[in-house]
């Protein structure tokens, strides 16, 4: 595209339909330039929301050709510049919503593609999920009905693929906003029958965020979160979180190693040269978060009780700060 005289985007948008041959065109004029401007991304995303009429092919050009744009021609390449982010979330979230499956997908290809995402744009994505779950609505519907206040197998798939995409190629921590947004996910859905993976995903995760808190190498996500097989595996012999604490949990302290002074120190340099690049101020984890985060709607939850006994059964040199809630997980 970037001038490519073989077709027009603005005669495609004035048309409200996208047809085989323009996908085609558009992308025979795409690979030949492998440029997009400013304004053609403008013009794409416009094309995505007004031609109703839409070629089988044109959602992954659309996704395609927009990755490429965010990720490998805009400055830095490779990275996602707060700027890009804000920009990438104005488009998709325009109207108050996420409009389209395909914009939604968009994002999470950007996640996939990226060496590095601002957290603006992980907790985005992982927003969207949440809103799906507790409101049974949005772009995740997928042409079926999704149950409020629950969340399913499909919908725990999403978030460990976006947990997965927003570590981009460093070896990094469940961050932050990324374990807030999943205890809003359960505490909107701690009095529903979820899917048993919910429970194995969020306190391997918020574990996970803790754990580098505390001064531990944590392995790669997709080690470190991988849905094991004993959550499927329903012979009754065990209560649910009972089962996750005493086998399903405890083997994955293992893969944790407390990390020397010199680790640390390097590991704040390397988080340094990330916020250089993306312009994005990055905050160190406090190891007395969970205190204050966890019961704060009054109710100390069956996953929340689930990680606080997995915190006390494993971990060597727990917090202070947590000293009130293990008193109260013993009650």
């Amino acid at each position: 595209m970037g001038g490519a005289n073989s077709i027009s985007l603005e005669a495609i948008l004035d048309s409200g339909c996208v047809t085989e041959d323009n996908v085609l065109r558009l992308r025979h004029a795409f690979f030949q330039d492998g440029d997009i401007s400013r304004h053609e991304a403008e013009t794409l995303f416009d094309i995505n929301r007004s031609c109703t009429e839409q070629d089988d092919g044109w959602p992954q050009f659309f996704i395609e050709a927009l990755t490429d744009f965010i990720v490998h021609q805009e400055q830095p390449q490779g990275y996602v510049t707060v700027e890009n982010a804000d920009w990438l979330i104005a488009r998709v979230f325009e109207d108050g919503h996420v409009e389209t499956r395909t914009e939604f997908e968009l994002v999470i290809k950007v996640l996939d593609e990226a060496r590095w995402s601002p957290d603006r744009l992980v907790k985005f994505a992982l927003d969207q999920v949440k809103i799906a779950v507790v409101s049974g609505a949005g772009p995740l519907r997928s042409g079926s009905e999704l149950s409020p206040g629950v969340i399913g197998g499909a919908e725990v798939e999403i978030l460990r693929h976006i947990l997965y995409a927003s570590s981009g190629d460093c070896n990094i921590a469940v961050t932050r906003a990324e374990a807030e947004v999943l205890f809003d996910i359960n505490d909107a859905t701690s009095e529903a029958e979820n899917d048993p993976s919910w429970s194995d995903l969020f306190v391997k995760a918020v574990a996970n965020h803790l754990m580098a808190a505390c001064g531990y190498r944590v392995p790669p996500r997709e080690e470190a979160l991988r849905l094991e097989r004993w959550v499927e595996e329903r012979d009754g012999t065990l209560g649910f979180m009972q089962k996750m604490v005493s086998g399903g949990l405890s083997g994955i302290w293992n893969v944790y190693q407390k990390q020397s002074a010199e680790e640390r120190a390097l590991e704040r340099l390397e988080a340094q040269k990330r916020e250089i690049i993306i312009a994005e101020a990055l905050t160190e984890p406090e190891a007395d978060w969970l205190s204050e985060r966890i019961g704060r709607d009054g109710t100390l939850h069956e996953n929340e009780k689930a990680l606080l006994a997995f915190l006390r059964d494993e971990s060597p040199d727990l917090h202070p700060s947590l000293e009130p809630l293990m008193k109260q997980l013993a009650a």
